[in-house]
């Protein structure tokens, strides 16, 4: 089983980079963790495209079971298709990942959100 810890962090200013940072774990065991900058990107759609950004890097895990581990809640609700959002880049974004997806067979999200103990573990996994 494979387990990746992923945070996107969004900056306020345009022009300035995306930072994505993950860890992954297989069978509880660390195997990769990298933080990586990308372009400047509207925050509404840092989320989705940070998931993309991980499909990636798990291609070579496709086969096995993966568990994504992610701190917010919109995204969550993108993913799981509960969102109201009428933003075009967001559900341009939402449809592109959604097809990523399905190259996955045993793909699952967490939201550690409400869970402080979930929480705290995320965080500590994801310091630098």
């Amino acid at each position: 089983m494979i387990k990746a810890y992923l945070a996107a962090f969004p900056t306020l200013y345009e022009g300035e980079d995306i930072e994505v940072r993950y860890s992954l774990f297989q069978d509880d065991m660390p195997i990769k963790k990298e933080s990586i900058y990308l372009e400047y990107m509207k925050p509404a759609i840092v989320g989705l495209d940070s998931i993309l950004t991980m499909l990636l890097k798990l291609e070579e895990y496709k086969e096995q079971e993966i568990t994504i581990i992610i701190n917010d809640a919109s995204l969550y609700e993108i993913i799981k298709g509960c969102s109201t959002t009428q933003n075009g880049d967001v559900l341009k974004m939402a449809n592109k990942m959604k097809k990523q997806l399905a190259k996955f067979k045993k793909l699952s999200f967490v939201n550690v959100t409400k869970d402080k103990a979930a929480l705290a573990e995320w965080k500590e996994i994801l310091e630098d």
